[in-house]
């Protein structure tokens, strides 16, 4: 039998990420009672200051699920039978959501763009003129297996004039750059702790504005007595109110943690660190003769870096190198990106300045393992140099 792996020594995927040391000794706190009234108090606070993070009024909507399903059930509890959909697709995830929303609306429409590209405001404005019947528009922030961010400010307001709902995936956008869901006028505006919040995965969390609610309680087909419903949750965040099903206890002290840091750090503070960090990653990985993938550096996202694989070498193997060599974990693609290029991850504990000079070194060493000539140290004077 083949030699059990070591433990890694620094987690530089694109999520989920090691979460703060003061998240996971959250977890380790002795789990309370579901319904007892410290722990209903509790948790309704958690939904207070998960809204003061998401600069939001009402509580946030808390899921018991990771985003993934999260964004399902607000696909379910959010498109009716009769609703016209235009899904915008500049990744794999955003192709993903059209699964999703045929089986739930009347019709479903897209604005596509090449994966390594972003979505045109414009092209979404000519979309809504070609189908004034369009009731929602769904869009992901940063699609992350491609490390591209979409102009959602500008997208939002053009869905809010044509008086459409939208619903925004910034799993692994939100607290790692500069937004909300009144920034970009979203209706449902779905994140997680497992990413930039530097938490564990197991939590969706949602903004959800009062379009959106009345909707949902308009929307005949709307899932109830289901985890795929939102409108059982709607109430849930009051400590006067029943859960729907139990609540992950210890899911809940750790994104509290998660919260307390960042609102203690200072989200602009937060922000600079994951944008610093992309920034000497992507200096270090272009010394080492890398090309990055997105098509121009303008729609890069700050929490994720990609570059394309080399001519004739593997993705896979050059994963496997960072990891085995010095205990570097990596990511790849996914889906149509699988193969294609390779990922660092900048988001909670590792948007750090310190960690882009370890993701270049550790690809740089996996490079030269299967033949291809760089100069690491160059790489990683480059990267420091980005460091300010």
């Amino acid at each position: 039998m083949a030699d059990a792996l070591r433990d890694p020594v620094a987690i530089l995927s694109a999520g989920p990420v090691a979460a703060y040391p003061s998240v996971s000794r959250a977890m380790a706190r002795p789990l309370l009672y579901d319904y007892d009234r410290q722990f209903q108090e509790f948790y309704e606070a958690v939904a207070r200051k998960a809204a003061r993070a998401l600069r939001t009024r009402q509580p946030a909507l808390i899921l018991h699920v990771e985003p993934a399903p999260g964004i399902e059930a607000a696909a379910a509890s959010l498109i009716g039978p009769d609703d016209v959909v235009l899904n915008l697709v500049s990744g794999v995830y955003g192709a993903g959501f059209t699964g999703w929303a045929r089986r739930y609306a009347r019709a479903v429409h897209e604005v596509a763009v090449p994966f390594d590209d972003a979505i045109d405001p414009e092209a979404v404005a000519d979309a809504l003129r070609r189908h004034p019947e369009t009731r929602i528009v769904s869009v992901v922030h940063h699609d992350t297996p491609s490390g591209t961010i979409n102009p959602v400010r500008e997208i939002g307001g053009i869905v809010r004039a044509h008086g459409a709902l939208l619903l925004v995936d910034a799993v692994s956008s939100f607290a790692g750059m500069d937004i909300h869901p009144d920034d970009c006028e979203a209706d449902v505006f779905i994140t997680g702790p497992g990413k930039c919040l530097g938490g564990a995965p197991g939590l969706t969390v949602m903004a959800v504005s009062d379009r959106a609610w009345a909707a949902m309680h308009d929307n005949p087909r709307a899932p109830r007595a289901s985890v795929l419903s939102l409108l059982d949750w709607e109430q849930a965040w009051r400590a006067d109110q029943p859960f729907p099903f139990t609540p992950s206890v210890a899911e809940m002290y750790g994104l509290d943690a998660a919260l307390d840091r960042y609102l203690a750090e200072g989200p602009a503070s937060v922000w600079a660190r994951h944008a610093t960090t992309a920034r000497a990653c992507r200096a270090g990985l272009q010394a080492l003769g890398l090309r990055l993938w997105p098509a121009r550096p303008a729609i890069a996202s700050p929490t994720t870096t990609a570059v394309r694989i080399p001519e004739g070498l593997s993705g896979e193997h050059l994963l496997a190198a960072a990891r085995e060599r010095l205990g570097v974990v990596l990511s790849g693609g996914r889906g149509e990106t699988q193969g294609k290029l390779l990922r660092i991850g900048h988001m909670g504990p590792v948007a750090e300045p310190l960690y882009a000079t370890v993701a270049v070194t550790a690809l740089g060493v996996a490079l030269r393992q299967h033949g291809h000539r760089c100069d690491i140290g160059a790489a990683v004077e480059a990267a420091l140099a980005a460091i300010r």
